[in-house]
């Protein structure tokens, strides 16, 4: 629920804003600990909470931190102090959730936090790859070069994932609307035009019986059809959250045909984009591979770093442990083998990462243009096998007649 409120700062002046809490007396004790003395707070969850109610996850987008992350750079690079930053950019923001967020930041600064730990307070908004980023960034100095490397890498990851998300969106969508319009026709012109075919006593070819038969099935038993579907796809979500179900969905993506293939070199883009990142950032080796498992949208992959994180603490290199493993391309094995030989493993990453990146695109492209005749052909024969099951009969009883 979200509360604005007015208040009184230390300094005797007045100060409005918003907080987020789940109930009045968290929003009251919430403004206190900012060190403001309470005049006012209304609940606006009926003026502004549709908004919140109808997000997504965070409620904040991928944009609003590329975004956020290009406008610290600016500042840091101008000599803006960080509590001057944050409350800057607080007071600009439009997205209600990064504006709290923000503020509590600020506060957090005000009251001595570095930046990595007051960002770290909010995981749902900032990741752990994101986080370890800015530490980095502090203790080397260089923050405004590491906003500017986390927006262009979101700016990437962004433009990779949608990509490939909208290349799956287009055929769903189609056959969805074809398999719409396929029920509609069985259940609403096709009874009526089987009532004349079964009346004129003809026989009738077994394709027209077929499509009869299935139109009767989704007359008498397309409710119970229905609600079958719906259960089974209830508790099949239900399973895909469990361990056991994650790797077992995570299998069937990557066993798939070309969107298989898709998902794989998506993965291993968001692997070696991460790593590189994290590792020219100055972080360790066992720290990337630890938040990399924790950042990769793979139950598998997430598995395989896990492994291989427990094999280069003890004593083994990267390129070794990924080796054993088959979802990791000899390729990418004998570039980070390279790497570590020479110690630029983290432009080595940086060249693999661009590599798959322009894969991922390539085969997005492939599947695009291979979908698109495949479903107008099993569109057009969907369609004419009903036309003809439907008008041969009729054709019949018209010459008969």
């Amino acid at each position: 629920m979200i509360f604005s409120y007015k208040a009184i700062n230390s300094s005797g002046e007045p100060s409005e804003g918003t907080v987020d809490a789940i109930n009045l007396e968290v929003a009251i004790s919430s403004v206190q600990k900012r060190g403001l003395i309470l005049s006012e707070i209304n609940s606006i969850e009926e003026a502004g909470g549709l908004k919140r109610r109808f997000s997504f996850g965070s409620g904040v987008s991928n944009k609003d931190i590329v975004i956020l992350s290009r406008q610290l750079a600016t500042l840091f690079d101008a000599q803006v102090s960080a509590l001057r930053v944050f409350k800057l950019i607080s007071a600009e923001a439009e997205n209600l959730v990064l504006r709290e967020t923000l503020i509590e930041v600020a506060d957090d600064l005000q009251g001595g936090s570095s930046i990595s730990k007051a960002l770290g307070q909010h995981p749902k908004i900032f990741s752990a790859f994101y986080v370890n980023m800015i530490r980095a960034g502090e203790e080397t100095g260089k923050l405004n070069d590491t906003f500017n490397y986390l927006a262009d890498y979101l700016d990437r990851n962004y433009e990779v994932v949608s990509k490939a998300k909208n290349a799956l969106i287009y055929p769903a969508f189609v056959i969805t609307v074809f398999v719409g319009v396929m029920v509609l026709m069985f259940t609403t012109i096709v009874p009526k035009i089987a009532s004349i075919l079964t009346d004129s006593g003809q026989e009738l070819p077994i394709y027209t019986r077929i499509v009869i038969g299935i139109s009767e099935f989704l007359l008498n038993y397309g409710v119970f059809l229905l609600a079958g579907l719906v259960i089974g796809g209830y508790f099949l979500i239900r399973y895909v959250r469990t361990p056991e179900g994650a790797f077992a969905w995570d299998t069937f993506k990557l066993g798939i045909p070309f969107i298989g293939d898709l998902y794989r070199k998506l993965y291993l883009s968001m692997i070696a984009d991460n790593m590189h990142t994290m590792i020219l950032s100055g972080i360790p080796m066992l720290r990337a591979i630890e938040i990399t498992s924790n950042v990769v949208d793979s139950v598998i992959y997430k598995q395989i770093l896990d492994e291989s994180l427990i094999a280069v603490k003890g004593g083994s290199s990267l390129s070794s442990s990924f080796a054993q493993y088959e979802q990791i391309p000899g390729i990418l094995v004998q570039m980070i083998k390279v790497g570590e030989e020479t110690g630029e493993l983290g432009n080595i990453l940086k060249t693999m990462a661009k590599f798959y990146q322009r894969e991922v695109m390539n085969a997005v492209d492939t599947l695009v243009d291979l979908i698109e005749p495949v479903m107008i052909v099993l569109l057009g024969l969907g369609v004419g096998v009903l036309l003809a099951s439907v008008l041969m009969p009729i054709y019949n009883i018209a010459n008969a007649v």
